[in-house]
Parts: C-alpha cells; sequence; structure tokens
C-alpha cells in the first residue's frame, strides 16, 4: 500500500505544469528571451539535418509478411538526438536556462 500511495503522489506531481520564471524578467523579456531561443534551437537543429546526415539513418527493414517499412535503427550505434523535434526542444531548453530561466511549477 505503501508503494501504491508513492506511485499515485509520484503521477500526480509529474502531472503538474511548468513555466519558466526569472525573478527580475518582465513579461516583454521572457516573450523576447523565448522567441529568441526558440529562433536559434529551430535554426540549428534545421541546419544538422538538412546539412548532415549521420552514417546510421533510418534502416529499411521488413515485417512478418515480409513488407518493408523504414524504421531507426537501435542497439549501441543509434543516436538517441536523432529525433529533430526532441533537439530542438533540448536546444531551446537549453537556451532559456543559459539566459537564468528555470522550469519551476505554475503558481495558483
Amino acid at each position: 500500500m505503501k508503494r501504491f500511495c508513492s506511485a499515485v503522489l509520484l503521477l500526480a506531481t509529474a502531472c503538474a505544469p511548468m513555466e519558466w520564471v526569472k525573478p527580475d524578467a518582465s513579461p516583454a523579456q521572457f516573450a523576447a528571451d523565448s522567441q529568441q531561443c526558440e529562433q536559434e534551437a529551430w535554426r540549428e537543429a534545421r541546419w544538422n539535418y538538412m546539412g548532415y546526415h549521420a552514417a546510421f539513418t533510418p534502416w529499411m527493414y521488413r515485417d512478418a509478411l515480409g513488407r518493408p517499412f523504414a524504421g531507426r535503427p537501435f542497439g549501441p550505434f543509434y543516436d538517441p538526438f536523432g529525433d529533430r523535434y526532441m533537439e530542438e526542444t533540448r536546444l531551446a531548453n537549453f537556451c532559456m536556462r543559459a539566459k537564468g530561466y528555470e522550469l519551476a511549477p505554475v503558481q495558483k
């Protein structure tokens, strides 16, 4: 029962909405910083994927019925940052943290 209550509490806190906060930032400064970070992250993620193709890009596999489909390789050579949108989010988060913002639960 103790484990169950701990799991429920953990799941409830994981669903809390988060926001970027910085004590001395005005709403206009936050909007400008957020937009700049998103644009830089988009540009960097797009540049990496348009001009550079990793050695282990999607491979052609066959399912149980012999139909071909493209899938990402897995194993020790798989690139964990292979998803462009995940990489863009990671870069934007890094930029916001570098500007002094922190993610915190929304205050009600």
